[in-house]
């Protein structure tokens, strides 16, 4: 997949729409079509990284705003105190589906354990 084919980077330019909640310089954080929790949203860098992976080894402090970002969003919607949880899919055998690193913030219900 090319960057110019890539879902994620067509709705950080714009060219898709998306249900944008949080925006700083270098994330976007939008809420999923197809969510499993009532709170469920994708934290994305507005640069293309394929994996968390590849996106550790070359900007680490990027990785670690993600991070903080999906806590904002726990935050924004309620659900800090009550817990949440940030799931990065790493693969196709992780389901990952758009091989653009995004972060899964979820909550909202119970997230029982182990999920799947």
């Amino acid at each position: 997949m090319t960057e110019q084919d890539c879902l994620f980077c067509k709705i950080v330019s714009g060219d898709v729409p998306a249900t944008v909640v949080r925006e700083t310089d270098r994330t976007l954080a939008f809420r999923d079509i197809n969510p499993q929790a009532p709170t469920h949203v994708l934290v994305v860098p507005k640069e293309h990284h394929p994996t968390a992976v590849e996106l550790a080894s070359s900007d680490g402090d990027l990785l670690a705003e993600l991070v903080r970002e999906a806590h904002q969003v726990a935050v924004a919607d309620g659900v800090a105190e009550s817990g949440y949880r940030v799931v990065f899919n790493t693969g196709p055998g992780a389901g990952q589906t758009v091989f653009h690193v995004h972060a899964h913030v979820l909550g909202g219900r119970g997230l029982n354990w182990p999920p799947g």
